[in-house]
């Protein structure tokens, strides 16, 4: 447990126990520049006060669209502490989602961060008509800059803020944050204050860090993950280091010399593939010995290993990982991995290295853990670890998790039915994830019962949308999305072989014998439908288009056992039938 009640209490928190030089630092003209507690908590209430007199009142919500920045967090606890709702959207979502979420949520105020991002709100302004300012945190020609919000500040009293702040509930909404939904529509899932400080106080433990800790911050806030990070940072007082771009992470992190970052599967592969790079790149004696410390590392378990294998290792970590850990700052404790699954061989392989890293699960909707991977609880490889205190989880009869606790959200924001459908009327969030307990202590997630997945950054994909919209192209028969826990989204596609057989004669393109071997290898098509495609992506966030696809050459089909008979996929078994067509697109 912790003091705090509400989440802008968090700040004056660490001005009270561990106040802080550098509560916040950005790289500013070569220079890592910080901002003190006490000057962030200033201009916090600079903020609430020119927000108060821009019209934002108990209930309101705000949108903030921008890059991780001191400023975000500034915006964060000003709107919070006079009752307003924060509501966080990532930078690169689609203007459709924009449009939908700001509509769905009667947003009133927003601030982006660049001009990219404003010229996307200001296309859809005029079908927003609850959207009365927007600002931008980035000072740009023509645009309203967050300052304006300062300079109205003199127009409202401190007390008028202090006394909003009183107004706020531990139990009050504090933010919606957006997420695909299965329709299609983004779902707001709304967390109370109380949601996400259960959150931060039963994950503190997890975090190997203190008061003199550095932590690097990269993975977008208006994620739960790391918003949630953000505040434990705060709470417990950690100087919160704001890397400059996913591009400078590696120089950032050996400017920073972090204790502790979070970090996606996704980028710890990139991080694996680079050392791997430099492996090869080695000759003789030095290839050897770096090739036998990995593989040392493939056998590594934190359970059982013999002195022999820890004598070898010790070796392993002397002369080849001392240069991985310092090239990752020389000073990590710890990486917390979470938003999807981490290879095993990856964990055991950093594990052995010196640099553990702390694989948890959980959802937006649970504020956002569940269960981790620390010291405290114990490691096991190839689960999500043990569930974090004060959560209950509990295995239904057709093995999905269920979770209940101060951590499960409110509900979805003005969808009972929805709610409804995912927390019973004994208060257990139905996940949707399928799983078991090993040892009968640490939690393991074998299957997705939704057909909804996640790339290895973490992000969700929903098939069935994509699958309709791709569709649309008269090229196109049949489509099934791939990639859970891959780098990025990929297609299996069927061909429309008849209407591709009509526009070849009519284009007078040669498609030899026209058997659908000829139609699927027949470059001219293969184009075709990769221009669909892309036309199609541009409907969609970054992270959902589509980057490779493969043709098949057989519709599927209910006598193929690859649909059911209502004519759904049958997607595993598809995955099983096409799995060297599979690893064809992703091991390339």
């Amino acid at each position: 447990m912790i003091s705090s009640t509400r989440l802008f209490d968090i700040p004056s928190y660490q001005l009270e126990k561990y106040p802080n030089s550098k509560m916040f630092v950005t790289k500013t003209n070569g220079e890592w520049v910080g901002i003190s507690t006490q000057e962030f908590l200033n201009q916090v209430m600079i903020v609430s006060r020119g927000l108060i007199a821009f019209g934002v009142a108990k209930g309101d919500n705000v949108a903030l669209v921008s890059n991780n920045r001191y400023e975000w967090n500034i915006m964060d606890i000003a709107i919070q502490q006079i009752g307003g709702i924060v509501v966080p959207m990532y930078p690169n979502i689609s203007e459709n989602d924009y449009k939908y979420i700001f509509n769905d949520a009667e947003i009133k105020l927003c601030v982006v961060s660049n001009l990219e991002l404003h010229q996307k709100i200001e296309h859809i302004r005029s079908e927003v008509q609850t959207l009365e300012h927007l600002f931008t945190f980035d000072q740009i020609e023509g645009c309203h800059h967050w300052t304006e919000i300062h300079d109205n500040a003199e127009k409202t009293d401190v007390q008028l803020v202090k006394d909003q702040m009183n107004l706020v509930q531990n139990g009050d909404l504090a933010t919606i944050i957006y997420t695909s939904g299965t329709t299609g529509n983004p779902k707001g899932v709304m967390l109370s204050h109380k949601n996400i400080l259960s959150n931060v106080g039963s994950c503190i433990g997890s975090i190997p860090a203190d008061n003199n800790s550095r932590v690097l911050s990269f993975l977008p806030i208006c994620h739960i993950y790391e918003r949630m990070l953000h505040y434990l940072y705060m709470q417990i007082g950690c100087s919160i280091h704001f890397a400059e771009s996913m591009d400078t992470i590696g120089d950032n992190i050996r400017e920073v010399n972090p204790h502790v970052f979070s970090a996606v599967p996704r980028l710890i592969e990139k991080v694996f593939d680079k050392i791997m790079a430099k492996g090869d790149d080695l000759t003789g004696i030095k290839r050897k010995l770096f090739f036998w410390a990995v593989a040392l590392g493939e056998e590594y378990d934190v359970v059982g290993k013999s002195a022999w294998y820890k004598f070898k290792l010790g070796i392993a970590r002397k002369l080849i990982f001392k240069k991985w850990q310092e090239a990752l700052g020389g000073n990590v404790n710890a990486i917390a991995s979470g938003s999807a699954a981490l290879q095993p061989r990856l964990a055991r392989i950093f594990l052995a290295a010196g640099i553990p890293i702390l694989e948890g699960y959980g959802l937006s909707e649970t504020s956002p853990v569940v269960s981790v991977n620390c010291f405290i609880s114990g490691i096991r490889i190839g689960t999500v670890g043990a569930v974090i205190d004060g959560v209950e989880v509990k295995i239904a009869e057709d093995g999905e998790i269920l979770v209940k606790g101060p951590n499960v959200m409110m509900g979805y924001y003005k969808l009972p039915e929805l709610t409804a459908e995912v927390i019973d009327a004994d208060g257990w969030f139905h996940t949707g994830d399928i799983g078991l307990f090993q040892e009968g202590k640490y939690l393991k997630i074998t299957d997705r019962k939704k057909e909804i997945f996640k790339t290895s950054g973490g992000k969700y994909i929903v098939p069935q949308v994509m699958e309709n919209k791709f569709k649309e192209s008269r090229f196109i028969e049949q489509i099934m999305v791939i990639g859970e826990s891959e780098k990025f989204p990929a297609a299996f596609i069927v061909p429309n072989f008849a209407y591709i057989a009509e526009w070849a004669k009519h284009k007078s393109i040669d498609l030899g014998d026209f058997s659908n071997h000829s139609i699927t290898t027949n470059k001219f098509v293969i184009s075709k439908i990769q221009e669909d495609i892309d036309n199609f992506n541009k409907e969609f966030g970054n992270w959902e288009q589509i980057k490779k696809f493969a043709l098949l050459e057989n519709e599927f089909s209910i006598d193929g056992d690859e649909l059911t008979p209502t004519l759904k996929l049958k997607r595993k078994k598809i995955l099983a039938k096409y799995d060297q067509v599979y690893k064809s697109i992703f091991c390339d």
